[in-house]
């Protein structure tokens, strides 16, 4: 190791009297920087509560990309960005360089972290890479908004040893790792509000709620439209008992509370189903006593349910407590059991295929679909060898292939599938790929379709089949530790993931090439390297021998290419 990349390393290393950033001044790739280029700015100075920080390196995510295509009409930027520039970048590596008086006890130079992005300061979403300073800049300034803000400190520490690009692929590993450890109620949510509707459902069927509307817990308001009467009483008799406040609802369309965190349907009405659901609270559930198939296919939020965690659940039985508990949503893969993976050739797509053939009790059977010839033959060339060594049947299809395609997918159709995860915003595919669920089968749409994005799901399947359909977005701060531990343990190997590198000067054809889905894996901007353009790991035999040579079989990055790098480059 050299002493430059030991000083490197420590922080300790003298400041430039100015640094290089992105900024963007308004939507459109002609927007960020000034000609094309980064700009350069005086270091920035800090205070006695505040750090200065080094961003050592920055993977671009997609997320930046809608930012740049939107400007100021994106819903986390909310300010004038031709007088503030945003600075994007979340994905991020970096190490204290400067520490202010009051903060000398808690933090030192060389000191290395990655970041929660989503800030809030009283309420208010300041994420970083939006609202605050991002990692396309070499330099910035914590304060106290990141140090001390609505649930703390938003700053994870990272391992001396950890790599630099594993610890900026952390954040997107975290959206992965985090979409297998879902957890939904199985119960009424105490203090909260349910609705129960009368949706065809008779007496004669003597509904009740054994557990969950009692005194140890209990919804704090109850709304009743057309409750069969028994049941109605008993429901009434017991809210009394309760102090629960009771609410008749004439109009289904016109509730009068916004968010509502249970409905409960007595029958199976598509209509009331359709009707209920656009009232349902951040996870929010549907809960249905079927009382016979639904007629049709349900037009269903699937945005919601990626965004807000929306549920439906549903069963026979006409004890709603039942329904909650004889069911649980499962979000881990099915231990030997058959795994879809649709629109499986993208980074994130790379990332659940990598993270179902490494578990160590994971599915049995590996499917993996795209669109795209060059990402599917880099998913199946990456990733054919482990599964072939762990006895998994790996497939990779491509639909617009379509007589292989069918034919691949023959096997497949009367069985179906324990897991389906789905990478395509796109609702005809969710649809479909729903309707290769297996009894009990679980479909997570993982894909950040739209809020409002409407696809046509068989309820049916909920109700009879015990399927699900459940999907996430966001990360909390636990969800970061949580997969920086598994890279720092090596249970992950995040730098499979990486198929382009470059300096700060590359990072705008780096976003241009993450827009037009040049690249299969993702792209890592080194922040501090001498200039370097945009290249595929796979092509720097030329540019950068002594690196290439420390790659993987010839492809996949490591952190021993990592360290040639910057022992070479560094600036």
């Amino acid at each position: 190791m050299t002493d430059k990349l030991t000083d490197y390393r420590c922080g300790c290393r003298p400041l430039p009297e100015t640094y290089k950033l992105w900024p963007l001044y308004g939507a459109g790739f002609e927007n960020l920087g000034r000609d094309g280029q980064p700009i350069e700015a005086p270091m920035p100075e800090y205070g006695p509560d505040q750090l200065l920080v080094r961003h050592d390196t920055n993977s671009l995510c997609f997320s930046d990309v809608k930012v740049i295509r939107a400007g100021q009409d994106h819903p986390r930027i909310f300010r004038d960005m031709e007088k503030e520039p945003v600075v994007l970048g979340h994905e991020v590596s970096m190490t204290v360089v400067g520490v202010g008086e009051d903060l000398k006890d808690q933090y030192s130079l060389g000191d290395r972290f990655i970041v929660q992005a989503d800030i809030y300061v009283d309420g208010v979403n300041l994420a970083y890479g939006y609202m605050i300073q991002g990692a396309m800049s070499q330099y910035t300034v914590i304060d106290q908004r990141v140090l001390n803000g609505d649930h703390g400190n938003y700053l994870i520490p990272v391992q001396p040893e950890t790599g630099y690009s594993e610890t900026s692929l952390t954040e997107p590993w975290a959206c992965v790792v985090t979409a297998y450890n879902l957890h939904y109620r199985d119960a009424l949510k105490p203090g909260g509000t349910t609705w129960v509707i009368g949706a065809g459902g008779s007496d004669e069927r003597q509904y009740t709620i054994s557990d969950g509307f009692d005194e140890s817990a209990h919804p704090a308001r109850l709304l009743l439209t057309d409750v069969p009467a028994d049941f109605a009483s008993w429901l009434r008799e017991r809210a009394e008992s309760l102090g629960v406040e009771v609410v008749d609802v004439l109009d289904v369309a016109s509730p009068p509370v916004d968010e509502i965190d249970d409905i409960i349907l007595l029958g199976s009405d598509a209509d009331l189903v359709e009707a209920a659901s656009p009232r349902l609270a951040f996870l929010g559930i549907v809960a249905i006593a079927a009382d016979g198939p639904f007629a049709r296919k349900l037009n269903i939020d699937v945005g919601r349910i990626h965004y807000n965690r929306w549920l439906y659940i549903g069963g026979t039985g006409t004890d709603i407590a039942r329904i909650y508990a004889d069911v649980p949503a499962r979000s881990e893969l099915k231990p030997g059991g058959r795994a879809w993976f649709v629109g499986a050739g993208g980074p994130m797509g790379h990332m659940h295929v990598q993270r179902a053939i490494e578990m160590a009790d994971g599915p049995s059977v590996v499917v993996c679909t795209d669109i795209s010839e060059l990402r599917l033959n880099d998913l199946c060339t990456a990733f054919s060898p482990d599964a072939e060594a762990k006895g998994i049947d790996f497939v990779c299809l491509n639909p617009l292939d379509k007589a292989a395609y069918d034919t691949g997918m023959a096997r497949f159709k009367d069985e179906g599938f324990d897991d389906i995860v789905v990478m395509a915003p796109v609702p005809f595919v969710i649809a479909d790929a729903a309707t290769w669920l297996k009894p009990g089968g679980v479909m997570n749409v993982f894909a950040g379709v739209p809020r409002g994005t409407i696809a046509q799901l068989d309820l049916n399947d909920v109700c009879f089949r015990d399927a699900r359909h459940i999907g996430h977005s966001g990360l909390t701060t636990e969800d970061m530790r949580t997969a920086l531990g598994l890279v720092e343990t090596g249970a992950l190997s995040p730098n499979r993931l990486v198929s382009a590198i470059g300096s700060i000067d590359a990072a705008k054809d780096g976003w241009q090439a993450v827009a037009d889905a040049v690249f299969p894996g993702k792209v890592v901007i080194y922040l501090h390297i001498k200039d370097l353009p945009l290249t595929p790991v796979t092509e720097l035999a030329d540019r950068l021998p002594s690196v290439h040579a420390k790659l993987r079989n010839g492809r996949e990055w490591t952190e021993e290419a990592e360290e040639a790098l910057l022992q070479e480059m560094l600036d």
